[in-house]
């Protein structure tokens, strides 16, 4: 099992590393059994709170297909304004797209109403998702480590719903997750003010569905 372990990491730091696109990663993860590998690479560039019930494992043939139709859409992705774009792996050790937009952004410092500002934003990102039909999408909001766990917690909850409902009202339609995060998974150092700034944001991540999955499997998926 150690030795296990071992390989696992000096894969994933390979992976990590070489920066490899989605496809190549997902032929990778696939072939190493998912689910260790996922989680190890999930905590350094995504998040495996995400992803699709897709019951077994996922073969490397699937995560190829699947890795390189997330590089299509991680692409589309990077052209939405003020978009901060990473590859992700999700639970099932498959590649998935994190989105990620700071407070300013979309937000007046401590409100959860969405500016008058965002909306060029969200409707470029609302566009991408409405292309991409076969995603299923999560939405996390975080704040910093400034103020009490009763102001954080509802803070970024109610943020979290306000971009879900405004891409609802934009069109979305395969929002899967909205959920609120707090302070409890910081990206920066909190004692730093840049650090809390980089905190303070919202995340939406395009992951694989269980369609998409299906049809990978098929081989069907372009």
């Amino acid at each position: 099992m150690k030795k296990l372990k071992v390989m696992t990491l000096a894969l994933c730091a390979g992976i990590v590393m070489a920066g490899c696109n989605n496809l190549a990663k997902g032929t990778a993860i696939g072939a190493g059994g998912g689910a260790v590998l996922g989680a190890i690479i999930g905590k350094i560039a995504g998040n495996t709170a995400v992803g699709a019930a897709v019951g077994t494992a996922v073969g490397a043939g699937t995560g190829a297909l699947i890795g390189k139709h997330m590089d299509k859409v991680k692409a589309q992705a990077e052209a939405v304004k003020n978009a901060q774009v990473e590859t992700i792996t999700d639970a099932n050790g498959l590649q998935g797209v994190k989105v990620t937009f700071n407070e300013g952004i979309l937000f007046s410092t401590g409100k959860y109403a969405l500016t008058a500002a965002s909306n060029a934003t969200l409707q470029q990102i609302a566009d991408v998702l409405k292309q991409n039909a076969d995603v299923d999408v999560a939405i996390f909001g975080h704040t910093d480590s400034t103020g009490s766990d009763a102001i954080n917690n509802p803070l970024s909850v109610n943020r979290a719903k306000a971009v879900e409902t405004k891409l609802k009202s934009l069109g979305v339609t395969n929002i899967k997750r909205v959920e609120g995060q707090g302070s409890t998974n910081p990206v920066a150092d909190n004692s730093t003010a840049e650090g809390r700034k980089q905190n303070r944001r919202v995340e939406v991540y395009m992951y694989a569905s269980q369609a998409m999955v299906q049809s990978a499997e098929a081989g069907t998926l372009k």
